[in-house]
């Protein structure tokens, strides 16, 4: 038997029964195709997240207990953090110093969801989002005190053009006197307000979520941030390590999106070892034929893990395109709510997927590969 026949074999032997073969491919497309979206979106937010911290200004950020309250760390900042950090400016090699304040307007809507920014307006938006755009209206200027900037998603997802009046909670308002545009990033969904108008309406006055720096030197960022922890007895974080932690988020993610989706990999390797031990069993008396003509057990064993294989990996390139669409409607929406791309089909995504799906037809190939390699020509002959 030469290595062709062997393929030979093995696509006759699925295309036997094409209605069984069709339905247990279905069963691996659908498995790998949830892996591959649930992993997607992982990917995705952490390219987001690459890309965006280049627009983020500041090169350093200054918390209380940094980075495990989240990216929107509550006002719990005492003000007067921003007079100690101008002190150290000096020899710290610090160019500029922005208190910031931060909330989140939640809904059961996503889209009525936004991020409420205040800065102050003197230093305008540009402090801390170096690339932001002005679309309609104008920034933030000094003396500004209830008003907004929206970015170019919350606009449209909270109905706000210029002049309209948005309101913060029940006893505050301001009105819109800009909106930004697009830019395809995270800040698309940001309200930009008045530092002061943003404490008051928190009920925060004279506190702070962080303070955010821009250094004359960017290298320089570990040790400034390193110096102002042991100064300040607070918590200062550079971009790498507001990176560092995303990914650990996400890995974490990762683990338990992956875990959701191999629930559905083992039933869709349940699905093919069953096909091939069935196919095994309605062809005993074809494998003795095999062995009668000279063909070694090695042979048989092989033929069964081929077929198993070739089924797995047309459901692991099958399950990677369903992926592809899936993904694509994951972005039509995320970009209609957000502005942006949630999820993002990469290539080691791409090699993962089809290495576990070739992973899962060798496990489940196994078992009656063995069975087959061990049955006497006799037996297999002797069978009806």
């Amino acid at each position: 038997m030469q290595r062709r026949d062997l393929w030979t074999l093995a696509r006759r032997g699925l295309t036997r029964r094409p209605v069984r073969t069709l339905l247990t491919t279905l069963g691996i497309v659908v498995a790998v195709a949830s892996m591959v979206i649930f992993l997607s979106l992982g990917e995705g937010i952490r390219k987001v997240f690459n890309d965006e911290l280049g627009g983020i200004g500041p090169d350093v950020q200054v918390t209380l207990n940094g980075l495990n309250q989240g990216i929107a760390p509550q006002p719990n900042l005492p003000q007067s953090t921003v007079a100690d950090i101008q002190k150290l400016s000096g020899q710290l090699g610090i160019e500029q110093v922005t208190p910031v304040i931060m909330a989140i307007r939640g809904s059961l809507d996503p889209s009525q969801s936004a991020v409420l920014y205040g800065l102050p307006p003197e230093q305008g938006i540009n402090a801390v989002f170096s690339t932001v755009k002005l679309g309609q209206g104008r920034l933030l200027q000094a003396g500004d005190s209830g008003v907004a900037v929206v970015g170019a998603k919350a606009s449209v997802n909270l109905k706000l053009k210029l002049g309209s009046t948005l309101r913060l909670n029940r006893r505050s308002a301001v009105k819109v006197v800009g909106v930004l545009d697009k830019s395809g990033g995270l800040n698309d969904s940001f309200i930009f307000l008045p530092l002061a108008t943003m404490q008051a309406a928190e009920g925060a006055q004279n506190r702070i979520s962080m303070v955010v720096l821009k250094l004359n030197d960017a290298r320089r960022a570990r040790p400034v941030a390193t110096a102002l922890t042991q100064a300040l007895k607070l918590e200062a974080q550079t971009q790498a390590d507001f990176l560092s932690f995303a990914d650990r988020a996400l890995k974490i993610s990762d683990a338990v999106r992956f875990g959701i989706s191999l629930i559905s990999l083992i039933v869709g390797g349940l699905a093919v070892a069953n096909t091939v031990m069935m196919g095994v069993f309605e062809r005993t008396r074809e494998f003795g034929t095999l062995r009668a003509i000279g063909a070694r057990p090695s042979f048989v064993r092989e033929l069964v893990l081929t077929e198993s294989l070739l089924l797995s990996l047309i459901g692991g390139v099958g399950g990677i395109l369903l992926g592809l669409v899936g993904i694509w409607g994951v972005n039509v929406y995320t970009q209609g709510l957000a502005g942006f791309d949630a999820a993002a089909l990469t290539p080691r995504l791409v090699l993962l997927a089809l290495f576990i799906s070739l992973l899962l037809g060798l496990i489940a190939g196994l078992l009656p590969a063995r069975s087959a390699g061990r049955l006497s020509i006799n037996e297999a002959l002797g069978r009806v």
